[in-house]
């Protein structure tokens, strides 16, 4: 009796020091928690920190936040095995501060979306392994930050193509079953496996799928026409560009030697940078064609504008005009000679004459302005 007691406290002592689940094992600082009869859903949260390897493998983990933070708070681990679960995600900063692990193990899982930053803090990461998962669209800027990566396995996934815009240096790549499409758009992936000298693992496997005239081809060996890729020779002694770079200058040169040639399609348009004082001399070139358009134009209306400005230019005639009009025309009625006793057509004579005489003698224009009281005396 004494003895299942002293094992009793043995055990529950070893337990109270080393806090591990029932689900998982424990070896010296190797913490298993593998085909667990619950399927863990979540990391475990009363595991012990210290450890160094790390296995959460065939379980129905998401690695959602909670288990980000979890996982933050193993500061000593060098290898963390999260494979066969039912990641889908992987968000920014999904494993910072994990500044010790060398070893990243995320293969069969449900992973369609790598974000950015997915892998931000992982200094010393060596291996990678991303196989067998659901990866369409992958960006070398995601792996920028990984310093000392060295191996990274993209076996089966559904990759068509992988650009390379900042070289970053690989001992080995594992690219075998996935869809290649060696077109233009592979290029770059294919100079930058040859300028760096980077090992293929299962070269043999990896090959073209499309388009079929290149099925069957080695990626890394696969011959494209010069003609059907616009690119530029670039030296790869300080970088390597990526693909849509090259076309997007060869583009540009070209825009440049034969600016009648852009009508091409939408997505050309939407590429093609700046070109630099080209859009001074064409500012200049519309200034001067508008200028000279409004001088014309100002010129041929200054004429309808100056007479339509005098027109409004006339002065008010003055009362004392009226009156001497007045006089002078009762002047000219008295100084006319009365003849009495002649013929009857001599006063009719004399009345016409009056009555042209008014509008041939009186020097005055009619205005619409003169004032109606004017008028009545006149």
């Amino acid at each position: 009796l004494n003895m299942k007691l002293s094992c009793l406290m043995i055990l529950a002592g070893t337990l109270f020091l080393n806090p591990v689940t029932a689900d998982c094992n424990v070896t010296s600082q190797t913490v298993t928690c593998e085909k667990s009869g619950k399927n863990l859903s979540d990391i475990p949260t009363n595991l012990f920190q210290n450890v160094t390897k790390l296995s959460l493998k065939n379980n129905i983990i998401t690695l959602k936040d909670s288990d980000k933070e979890i996982l933050q708070s193993f500061i000593n681990l060098t290898e963390l095995y999260m494979n066969e679960n039912i990641i889908a995600v992987l968000h920014n900063n999904s494993f910072c501060n994990l500044t010790k692990l060398a070893i990243l193990d995320i293969s069969n899982n449900l992973i369609s979306t790598v974000h950015k930053a997915a892998f931000a803090g992982l200094n010393q990461l060596s291996v990678l392994n991303l196989s067998y998962n659901m990866i369409t669209q992958l960006d070398s800027d995601v792996f920028i930050s990984l310093k000392s990566l060295t191996v990274l396995n993209l076996q089966n996934n559904f990759l068509k193509s992988f650009h390379i815009k900042s070289p970053f240096k690989l001992i080995e790549i594992v690219l075998a079953g996935n869809p290649w499409t060696c077109s233009c758009d592979f290029l770059d992936l294919q100079i930058w496996l040859n300028a760096f000298s980077v090992a293929i693992a299962n070269e043999n496997n990896t090959t073209c799928t499309f388009p079929d005239t290149m099925e069957k081809m080695f990626i890394k060996t696969a011959a494209f026409q010069p003609a059907d890729c616009q690119t530029e020779k670039a030296s790869f002694e300080n970088t390597v560009t990526s693909t849509s770079a090259i076309r997007l200058k060869s583009r540009a040169l070209l825009t440049l030697q034969t600016p009648n040639n852009i009508t091409g399609n939408n997505e050309t348009h939407a590429e093609l940078p700046l070109l630099g004082k080209s859009w001074t001399f064409l500012g200049g070139v519309l200034g001067f064609v508008l200028g000279t358009t409004l001088l014309i134009f100002t010129a041929i209306k200054c004429p309808t504008w100056y007479h339509y400005v005098k027109s409004y230019s006339h002065r008010r005639l003055q009362e004392s005009n009226s009156e001497m009009f007045e006089e002078e025309f009762s002047a000219d009625t008295s100084s006319s000679p009365t003849v009495s006793g002649t013929d009857n057509e001599e006063p009719i004579v004399i009345f016409e004459k009056i009555h042209a005489f008014v509008p041939a003698e009186d020097g005055f224009i009619e205005d619409k302005y003169i004032d109606s009281y004017v008028t009545e005396e006149s």
